[in-house]
């Protein structure tokens, strides 16, 4: 009888040891997130659609998956997950949805899956595009910086550049900036000013006086199109503005060596 006791002692023993080990090993396993895939391509699409992808990967842990958040690279691009556990042997799935508005030709963009895997902390995911445009008007600018150089305080300083349409239809452009005035072969012009396709306009814009403003000022200037992948430019403006008294003692200082009298 002892020894079948004690032999049944030595069995309980041994499977509360198993069965309890187990437990706790399944208690303090790992999350392991594994996806099907990591990179999409949606391949043609047009300008402006909306797509959508949906990732899915499985918990091959022994302990629940946790999603601690989900990023992408831009605003363009929105990235929605199932849940935000996923037990052991269970899937889940990463909704991506990619907006075309704005993008031409190869398009890559990323999205950042934060984990509890201590092995896989982050998983990057990517999607690519081929975004088609149709015919449309392209603006192209011959610069997106215009510094004035010095000018005197109270007075109004001036700068040119060039706008070409590049496209196949008329490009037509607004400005956001009413403080400033624009000129072309010396005559004001209005808003919105339009351009036929493959021809280049030469703009003069004036910039109004600043009476107490002097030394370096910057402003820009805000072109709107109507071209649908860069409906809006900005130019940015230097100037360096010095009062009448800074002029006389320039003179007085310089004036000899410039041999001005």
């Amino acid at each position: 009888m002892r020894k079948k006791a004690g032999l049944a002692l030595v069995l309980s023993f041994w499977l509360l040891s198993f069965f309890g080990g187990y437990f706790l090993l399944a208690q303090t396993g790992k999350p392991k997130v594994v996806f099907k895939e990591t990179q999409f391509d949606f391949g043609k699409i047009k300008q402006g659609e909306v797509v959508i992808h949906e990732f899915i990967f499985r918990n091959e842990g022994q302990s629940p998956l946790k999603i601690n958040r989900v990023t992408t690279s831009c605003g363009c691009t929105a990235a929605l997950v199932s849940e935000k556990e996923i037990a052991p042997g269970k899937e889940g799935r990463l909704k991506v949805t990619f907006d075309s508005h704005g993008y031409s030709d190869k398009v890559v963009k990323y999205i950042y899956f934060d984990c509890n895997d201590p092995e896989t902390p982050q998983v990057e995911l990517i999607i690519t595009a081929t975004v088609e445009v149709g015919p449309a008007a392209r603006i192209e600018l011959d610069r997106y910086n215009l510094d004035l150089g010095i000018s005197l305080e109270g007075e109004e300083a001036s700068a040119k550049f060039t706008v070409k349409n590049t496209g196949q239809l008329e490009l037509e452009i607004d400005t956001e900036s009413p403080e400033y005035s624009f000129y072309v072969h010396g005559r004001k012009i209005s808003f919105p000013y339009r351009i036929p396709a493959g021809q280049s306009v030469e703009f003069e814009v004036r910039l109004p006086a600043k009476e107490g403003h002097v030394g370096l000022l910057r402003d820009y200037l805000l072109i709107k199109s109507n071209d649908p992948v860069r409906s809006t430019l900005s130019v940015f403006i230097s100037r360096y503005v010095i009062t009448r008294e800074d002029l006389r003692k320039l003179f007085e200082k310089y004036g000899k060596v410039l041999g001005i009298k």
